[in-house]
């Protein structure tokens, strides 16, 4: 049998350990793959898995041989799975695997906020201090987040990591979504509609899906509703914010902060306006980004095939069984 992996080391700079795919059969292994050469690469390959190559229907049409593809990710929209479909070649993704640590970045965004512990590590290793008598300085003030209210736009998966640790620091937690799991509600957490949450929250997180429905969420006229100072985390999808607005919403302090580690085009452009705005705090789209993660996204790409090749097929996308 014979296996490709179209772009390899984004999951594995050297730690992830991949030795399960070469038991199975005869693997053949890319570092980067462009829309153009995937085709070519495949060739007559069985089992094709990828992250963020592109595989169109003419790609498809040239891999005859092609019976199982399996997207080394949650995200599934480079690959024409309709196409797919049609062909009898199934498409598996990976769920979940990213949860707790992607929760866990929307609270280390939120902290980076609040207490600005970068900066005040680099004052220091500047060797700055106030004058002899004083230990300790600071330029932004910490903000503490007992009592504080979070409002979460969708309180899935990973919303809910996000609830409960904030619940732990003591915030009060408003939440939307179109579906309400009401097992989830307690004294420090309610749902409510979305204007109720955007008007009452000290800080928003953004844990929804990207849709027509939700992209540019975060608006001109829904940044109005806001509180004065309130902070804003995205860690989920760029596009779910304009990012125009944001930027001048941070510059005019109606936005105290935001904490990113999304932003629409990827990676960012050097004119994005969010760039040069106050306030914002900005990361690679590192939130899955843990080993753990890495490992998890290997080891349930393995298992998609396994699961395939005894007739089972976990995780399929494209309702190919």
């Amino acid at each position: 049998m014979k296996i490709v992996i179209l772009d390899y080391p984004r999951e594995n700079p050297g730690e992830i350990d991949w030795s399960g795919f070469d038991r199975l059969g005869s693997v053949t292994r890319y570092e980067r793959t462009l829309e153009e050469d995937a085709a070519k690469r495949i060739g007559d390959a069985d089992i094709v898995f990828l992250n963020k190559t592109v595989i169109t229907r003419e790609t498809l049409l040239q891999c005859p041989n092609l019976k199982f593809i399996s997207v080394i990710a949650t995200g599934y929209n480079t690959v024409d799975v309709d196409a797919a479909a049609e062909l009898g070649i199934p498409v598996a993704n990976v769920p979940s695997y990213g949860t707790e640590a992607i929760g866990q970045h929307a609270i280390a965004l939120l902290l980076e906020i609040t207490n600005h512990v970068a900066y005040h590590d680099g004052e220091v290793r500047k060797g700055r201090k106030n004058d002899e008598n004083d230990w300790c300085f600071w330029d932004y003030p910490s903000i503490e987040l007992e009592n504080k209210v979070l409002g979460i736009i969708g309180l899935g998966r990973i919303g809910q990591i996000t609830s409960r640790v904030a619940q732990a620091f003591g915030m009060k937690v408003l939440a939307y979504d179109s579906y309400k799991n009401e097992s989830l509600v307690n004294e420090n957490c309610h749902y409510a509609d979305i204007d109720t949450v955007l008007m009452n929250s000290d800080v928003i997180a953004l844990h929804c899906p990207l849709f027509a429905e939700t992209e540019n969420i975060i608006n001109r006229e829904n940044i109005s509703k806001m509180k004065d100072g309130v902070i804003i985390i995205n860690n989920s999808r760029g596009a779910l914010i304009d990012e125009q607005a944001l930027a001048d919403a941070l510059n005019c302090g109606k936005v105290y902060a935001a904490g990113l580690d999304a932003v629409r085009d990827e990676p960012i452009k050097p004119d994005n306006p969010l760039l040069s705005a106050k306030n914002c705090f900005i990361t690679p789209h590192i939130s899955w980004a843990a080993i753990e993660c890495r490992q998890r996204l290997v080891d349930t790409s393995l298992e998609n095939l396994k699961s395939f090749l005894e007739d089972k097929c976990a995780n399929i996308v494209n309702g190919v069984k």
